[in-house]
């Protein structure tokens, strides 16, 4: 996005100058975690979603507290001690990781948080900005049962939050960030079994053991593999966090035109990338999470962006390669994101199903064509004037049609795994800019899709494991003079989240369930002839989260909010029979 006196985009990890401007600064108070309902509660000014909590087994949970009242105030990550439970001591029927969090109230600016445990991430996500009248608390969780392996030794965890508190350019940046962290182990019986989990679970992360630093298209964060001579099946959990002059990527323009629209460059277009041994081995969209910062804090309180307080990790199915990985040599898995421009933290996690009929599988790699990077277009039509408005549109399109196949032998027999996938992507901006009025109008149309399919075939039995993937955005952003001598910035965001998965045998459908999350928001910040900030108008947010399943299972909840204030949330809508 352009800059414009009052407003610094993609500098730092959000808005600096707007969030400076508009959140006053306060002396904090010294305090703890103030926890909070996970139900979105009508009337707060809490951060509130509507996505469900973990469904829990019927069981009774051992609860293991990782830390409790944890101050962030610095960059130093926080070390803590993890034992597993003494009276669960496995196998699991579910493990759920919990954390809660309270920023004081002041000036902060969003901070990523990243929990990890021997090196494994538990947890990712980014945290709430608070204001002068506002220390905000919420609540996250997430299933862990595939990290079970971690959990079965005691190690060492580490909490990374980094978090500045003092003063800088003049602004007292005062919020301190507590959270407390726990896992739930929930025991298995009859009625709640024990669900297949991997038995290894290999952390992939930069130098300094966790979320390593892409500044270009060629960095990369690796592990070395040394596995197990009994692999069947692998994958990898990848999450790759836009940071800097990265973070408002799907906003970036070609280099050459950076400068002339007063925006990042390496154009809108980012990808994450997997190799093993050099070889490329999966592609996995990035998704446009936007921070509590991002564009206009007003936007996302209370109702963050989707996935802003808790990532969800992009599942990459490496099985093609589980006989190349079971050879007993080393191997070397690597993680890059295509067109990094300053930058992007990625953190991933291998998980490594074997075969307990077999002390040693074989196999190989069969076919691949998947290319070592993908060939995006970019179709500039900008035109500028002699007043220097920049004005026209950039489209900028990707597709990735590939598969790979492998084979693997076992003690039930050969396996052949086929992975197919269509990635496509695109992005349209039209931009109306003059750095010099200013004026500022920029329209995003953003599309990724995926359509994935697996399929496993060993003998006469053939099984299909699909699952399509859509990320919609669409920002509207405008800024400029108004009426009365001072600036206005009206921006309205349009975000989606969707996935498909289906699972079938000779065709035939044995199961499906669907995920879609829906958020829009709007809010208009006003300025004075000098950019002092005079207060924001038209603030109102939506939020859904709507989950089915083919055996009739049902979630679906709508918040809504105005004027910083949760002002609603609906409930089982659409379920005729609700239960989750």
């Amino acid at each position: 996005m352009a800059k414009h006196p009052a407003l610094t985009l993609g500098s730092g990890r959000s808005i600096a100058a707007v969030a400076a401007l508009l959140f006053a600064s306060v002396t904090p108070m010294r305090a703890q975690v103030v926890v909070v309902s996970p139900t979105p509660q009508v009337g707060s000014s809490n951060p509130a979603t509507a996505a469900p909590t973990v469904p829990r087994p019927t069981t009774k949970p051992c609860t293991v507290q990782l830390f409790q009242d944890l101050a962030f105030e610095n960059f130093t990550p926080a070390s803590f001690s993890y034992a597993p439970p003494a009276d669960c001591p496995g196998p699991w029927s579910k493990v759920v990781f919990t954390a809660d969090f309270t920023v004081t109230a002041g000036t902060q600016f969003d901070r990523t948080a990243a929990f990890y445990l021997g090196h494994a991430n538990i947890y990712y996500g980014t945290t709430a900005e608070p204001r002068s009248s506002l220390s905000p608390s919420w609540h996250v969780e997430r299933d862990v049962t595939d990290l079970s392996a971690i959990f079965k030794s005691s190690q060492t965890g580490e909490a990374n939050l980094g978090n500045f508190v003092g003063v800088s350019g003049g602004t007292d940046y005062n919020g301190i960030i507590y959270a407390n962290a726990a896992l739930e182990f929930y025991p298995s019986d009859f009625r709640n079994p024990a669900p297949p989990a991997p038995d290894i679970v290999v952390p992939v992360n930069g130098t300094g053991g966790d979320a390593g630093t892409l500044n270009t298209t060629a960095d990369q964060i690796t592990q070395t593999l040394d596995l197990p001579q009994n692999v069947e099946s692998v994958y990898l959990d990848v999450i790759a966090q836009s940071q800097i002059g990265d973070e408002f990527w799907y906003s970036c323009v070609p280099t050459a035109e950076a400068s002339e629209l007063d925006s990042c460059g390496n154009t809108a277009f980012r990808e994450t990338e997997v190799s093993i041994d050099g070889q490329p081995a999966g592609v996995a969209p990035v998704y446009p999470w936007i921070f509590t910062g991002g564009f206009d804090p007003f936007l996302w309180e209370p109702i963050p962006d989707i996935q802003t307080l808790d990532f969800v990790p992009y599942r990459v199915n490496l099985t093609p390669f589980a006989g190349v990985l079971a050879d007993g040599n080393t191997h070397t898995v690597a993680v890059s994101v295509y067109n990094a421009n300053g930058y992007f933290l990625a953190t991933a996690n291998v998980l490594v199903n074997l075969d307990h009929g077999t002390k040693k599988t074989t196999g190989g790699l069969i076919s691949n064509t998947l290319s070592a990077a993908p060939s995006p277009s970019v179709q500039n039509n900008i035109t500028v004037s002699s007043s220097g408005t920049a004005t026209g549109n950039i489209l900028t399109t990707s597709n990735r049609n590939f598969a790979i196949s492998g084979y693997i032998q076992t003690s039930h027999g050969r396996v052949v795994t086929t992975v197919q996938q269509n990635v496509d992507f695109r992005n349209n901006q039209q931009l109306n800019v003059n750095n010099n009025t200013p004026v500022d109008d920029q329209n995003i149309e953003q599309l990724t899709t995926v359509q994935s399919k697996a399929s496993t075939q060993q003998g006469g039995l053939v099984t299909t494991d699909e699952q399509n993937f859509r990320y919609p955005l669409n920002i509207d952003y405008s800024f400029g003079p108004t009426a009365s001598g001072g600036f206005s910035q009206t921006t309205t965001v349009n975000q989606g989240y969707h996935k498909d998965d289906a699972q079938g045998l000779f065709g035939f459908p044995l199961y499906s369930s669907s995920v879609d999350e829906v958020e829009n928001s709007t809010d208009t910040d006003n300025f004075d002839a000098n950019f002092n900030f005079l207060g924001n108008t038209g603030s109102n947010t939506s939020q859904s989260y709507n989950w089915r399943n083919s055996l009739g299972g049902c979630y679906s909840r709508t918040i809504t909010a105005a004027a910083q204030v949760l002002t609603s949330v609906t409930t089982g809508q659409g379920c005729n029979n609700f239960h989750f």
